[in-house]
């Protein structure tokens, strides 16, 4: 795949922050709000309180790139902060999105941009399809912004009635023959943003997106740290394909780049190895186990993440099981992925 390099227009220079001396360099990444690290609990039935999540900045990755992130302990699906993160390059050559949160948090999302830049939104790229990380998509194309994504995503997306604007504008594909090429490059902001499509891993359509000069990588949701991993089956993901993410990642990144994951807390290259070798591990065990004849729900029995359960955050029966379930439905081979999507086998 040949990468495709684009300049906006607009000056190239990163103003300095209102009030920073030029002469004091702070040390980024800069943690302003954590994401918890609680075991949550939910009673039967719980629903967010979509109007009680808050979208607040909780990271700067330099000068002009900035995290967003919902609350802690309100989001069921994701309690150590609500949704996934949203990242924004900003300056002079206008904003730069990387996701946009769920839909019922969309002008909340732009309230938290505001307080930084009042730049025209003009470029969005999704890293993956699930409503955490796109439910917010039309909102932000009728903000101005044109949407990028893997051609696999836009599959996933476009099904009947979903709304024009929602669904990714530019696309480009992932290449077997060249993993972790950039398909498009853009300079702005003083910044080099790729746009590095994935290896069928956490979805079908996943990209991680590098910039370059603050030297950090969004590697979206086929790592975590909070709870167990995740592969969406359905939606061409696949727990192999998550542990070539992970090598890729590792080759791509330098020993103090900062890597972004979707949910949890930031990490750098190093931390890749142990969430490796759990995978592998569990991998190994499950197939020994369905190898030997035995169903899902004795495998499930079997408590096969015993140890790894005190050095995991997040980690429900809900999550154990879902990485368990994946693993053992993967043994013995996946179907292929047709327009953005898996039709697993009905159990």
């Amino acid at each position: 795949m040949k990468a495709r390099t684009l300049w906006f227009l607009g000056a190239a220079a990163i103003t300095a922050m209102p009030g920073t001396a030029l002469a004091q360099t702070p040390e980024y990444p800069i943690t302003l709000i954590a994401p918890g690290t609680a075991n949550y609990t939910y009673p039967e039935g719980y629903q967010t309180p979509w109007d009680q999540v808050e979208i607040r900045v909780t990271e700067h990755m330099s000068p002009n790139l900035y995290v967003l992130h919902g609350s802690e302990g309100l989001d069921r699906n994701h309690p150590d902060g609500s949704g996934g993160r949203v990242m924004v390059l900003f300056g002079p050559d206008g904003v730069l999105m990387v996701d946009t949160q769920n839909r019922q948090v969309a002008e909340k999302t732009l309230a938290a941009l505001r307080t930084f830049s009042d730049g025209p939104i003009k470029l969005l790229v999704n890293t993956h399809v699930h409503s955490d990380h796109t439910g917010a998509n039309a909102f932000f194309a009728r903000q101005g912004a044109v949407i990028f994504a893997q051609e696999n995503l836009r599959l996933e997306i476009m099904r009947p009635g979903a709304d024009p604007a929602h669904i990714p504008a530019a696309t480009y594909r992932y290449d077997p023959a060249q993993p972790g090429e950039p398909a498009i490059t853009f300079r702005m902001n003083g910044e080099t943003v790729d746009f590095i499509p994935m290896m069928p891993s956490h979805t079908g359509g996943d990209t991680v997106v590098r910039f370059r000069e603050a030297d950090v990588i969004y590697i979206e949701d086929f790592y975590r740290n909070f709870g167990y991993p995740f592969a969406d089956q359905r939606n061409g993901g696949s727990i192999q394909g998550m542990l070539e993410a992970v090598d890729l990642i590792y080759r791509l990144a330098g020993p103090n780049t900062t890597l972004v994951p979707g949910h949890g807390t930031l990490i750098n290259k190093e931390d890749l190895l142990p969430y490796r070798a759990m995978i592998v591990d569990i991998m190994a065990r499950v197939k020994a186990l369905r190898d030997r004849g035995q169903s899902l729900d004795q495998v499930l029995a079997a408590n096969l993440t015993a140890a790894y359960d005190a050095t995991t955050l997040g980690n429900t029966d809900e999550s154990r099981n879902r990485f368990i379930t994946a693993v053992y439905d993967e043994v013995p081979g996946l179907p292929p992925i047709v327009d953005g999507r898996r039709t697993m086998p009905a159990r």
